[in-house]
C-alpha cells in the first residue's frame, strides 16, 4: 500500500493538468491517504479543482483534526460553505477545532475522548465507549472527573479486564494537562518532562476540551524539522520536490540574490589585494581552503546552537560559557588543521612563508567561525528572527570576508 500511495502522490504532484482526474479514480480510503501526503499548495490546487460535494466526501473520510488541517488552507468563506453541507457529526467537530489557533495546543488536539464520573461503573463507561466508537469510528480516551475536578484517565484495557460493577475510580491513572492556548514549544516541553502517550487539553474553566497524542506531537516535530532544514538552505517550506521549475524559481531567487550580494563583498575584499595575488599566484590556489574551512566550521557551530535554541537550552543571557568552549574548540581545531595544511604546502610548494601564513589564517578564521556561529543565531533569536534561516548568510559572509582579509592581509605584510 505505501508504494501505491507514493505512486499516486508523485503522479498527482507532477501531472498538474490531470491531477483532479487522477484523484477521482482512487478509492475513498486511498484518496485520504494520498491527500495527506501532498504539499499544502498541491492540496489547495487539487481540492480547488474538485466539486464541493467531492471535497466534502474526502474531508469526511479523515479524522476531524486532519480534516481541520486541510480545511484551514481555504479562505474563511469557503470553510463556512463546506462546513454548512457536511454531516452533522463532522460539522460539529470541525466547528470546535477551527476555533483554535493552529499554532497552539488547541490546534493540535482531537476530540476523541469521553468525560465520565469517578462513581460510574465499568459497565456504564463501556457502553459510552462503544457508542463513541460506533458513532465516530475511533476509540476515545476516557477522562475521569469527580465533582468537576479531573482525577486522571481510565486505560481502555480496564473495560475488558475489570468487573462490570466496579467503580472506575479504582482504576484511574494520572495524566498531564495543558491549557489550550499553550504554544507548541510548551506542548513539546510537557511531553519531554512527563513522558506519556497523551495529555488532556483544558479550557478556561478547567474543563477538558480535547486530547493530544504523542503521534500528533511527533508529526509536528517532523514538520518543524523539515521547516528548519528548508530555512537552513534558504528554501521556502511551501516548496516541494514535485514543484514546477517556475515555482522553484519564485521561492529561491530572492535568497540567491542576497547571497550574490555577499559574494560581491567577498570578491571586493579579494580585489583590495589584487597586486599581492598577482605577484604571488600561489595565494589564489589556497584561498578557497581558508574560506571553505571557515564555512564548514561555522556550519557545525550553527547546527549545535540552533538545536540548543530549539530545545531552550541556551539564550543570549548566558552565552559566555558556550562561546568560550566554542572559541577553545575553534582554536585547537584551527591549530590541528593549520599544521596539516602548512606541512602539505611546504612539501608541495617549498614555500615556508605561505605555509605559515595559511596556517595562521586557518586558526584565525576558525576562531571567527566559532565567534559568529555562536553569537549570530542567538542575536537573531533575540530579534525575533528564525536563527536557522537568518543566521547563515551573516555567518558565511563573516568567514568568507574575514578569512580572505586575514589570509591576504598577512600575505601583503610578510611577502611584499
Amino acid at each position: 500500500m505505501p508504494q501505491t500511495v507514493q505512486k499516486f502522490v508523485q503522479k498527482i504532484a507532477y501531472e498538474h493538468e490531470h491531477r483532479a482526474d487522477t484523484f477521482r479514480m482512487l478509492k475513498p480510503k486511498l484518496q485520504s491517504e494520498v491527500l495527506l501526503r501532498l504539499g499544502r499548495h498541491v492540496q489547495y490546487d487539487l481540492l480547488s479543482r474538485l466539486e464541493k460535494e467531492e471535497v466534502i466526501a474526502v474531508l469526511e473520510q479523515l479524522d476531524p483534526d486532519e480534516a481541520t488541517d486541510i480545511l484551514q488552507i481555504f479562505p474563511k468563506r469557503k470553510q463556512e460553505a463546506l462546513l454548512h453541507e457536511m454531516a452533522e457529526e463532522m460539522k460539529n467537530s470541525l466547528a470546535v477545532l477551527l476555533q483554535f489557533d493552529p499554532e497552539t495546543a488547541g490546534g493540535l488536539m482531537n476530540l476523541d475522548y469521553i468525560n465520565v464520573d469517578a462513581n460510574d461503573t465499568v459497565a456504564n463507561v463501556a457502553k459510552r465507549f462503544k457508542v463513541h466508537e460506533k458513532r465516530t469510528g475511533r476509540l476515545p480516551a476516557i477522562v475521569v472527573f469527580r465533582e468537576g475536578k479531573m482525577l486522571g484517565y481510565l486505560p481502555g484495557h480496564e473495560l475488558g479486564f475489570s468487573r462490570p460493577g466496579e467503580k472506575v475510580q479504582k482504576h484511574v491513572r494520572k495524566i498531564e494537562t495543558i491549557h489550550y492556548s499553550a504554544s507548541h514549544d510548551e506542548v513539546f516541553k510537557k511531553f519531554r518532562t512527563h513522558p506519556h502517550n497523551k495529555i488532556v487539553v483544558f479550557g478556561e474553566d478547567n474543563n477538558a476540551l480535547g486530547i493530544i497524542y504523542s503521534d500528533d506531537v511527533l508529526r509536528l516535530m517532523h514538520e518543524q524539522e523539515s521547516k528548519s532544514l528548508y530555512d537552513f538552505a534558504g528554501v521556502s517550506d511551501e516548496e516541494g520536490v514535485f514543484d514546477s521549475a517556475r515555482r522553484k524559481i519564485r521561492y529561491r531567487y530572492k535568497w540567491l540574490i542576497v547571497n550574490l550580494a555577499t559574494a560581491f563583498l567577498a570578491a571586493f575584499t579579494v580585489g583590495i589585494f589584487d597586486a599581492t595575488v598577482s605577484k604571488y599566484i600561489l595565494l589564489a590556489v589556497y584561498m578557497p581552503i581558508v574560506a571553505g574551512m571557515g564555512g564548514n566550521a561555522a556550519t557545525q557551530t550553527l547546527a549545535v546552537l540552533v538545536r540548543g535554541i530549539s530545545l531552550r537550552q541556551i539564550d543570549i543571557s548566558h552565552v559566555w560559557r558556550t562561546l568560550r568552549s566554542e572559541l577553545i574548540s575553534g582554536f585547537i581545531n584551527g591549530v590541528i588543521n593549520g599544521v596539516l595544511v602548512a606541512v602539505v604546502v611546504f612539501f608541495v610548494n617549498k614555500d615556508i612563508k605561505i605555509a605559515l601564513i595559511l596556517a595562521s589564517a586557518m586558526i584565525i578564521n576558525l576562531l571567527v567561525a566559532a565567534f559568529f556561529g555562536t553569537l549570530v543565531p542567538l542575536v537573531m533569536k533575540r530579534l525575533g528572527k528564525d536563527p536557522a534561516s537568518s543566521a547563515t548568510i551573516f555567518i558565511t559572509t563573516a568567514t568568507d570576508v574575514l578569512g580572505f582579509l586575514v589570509f591576504l592581509g598577512l600575505a601583503a605584510i610578510f611577502l611584499v
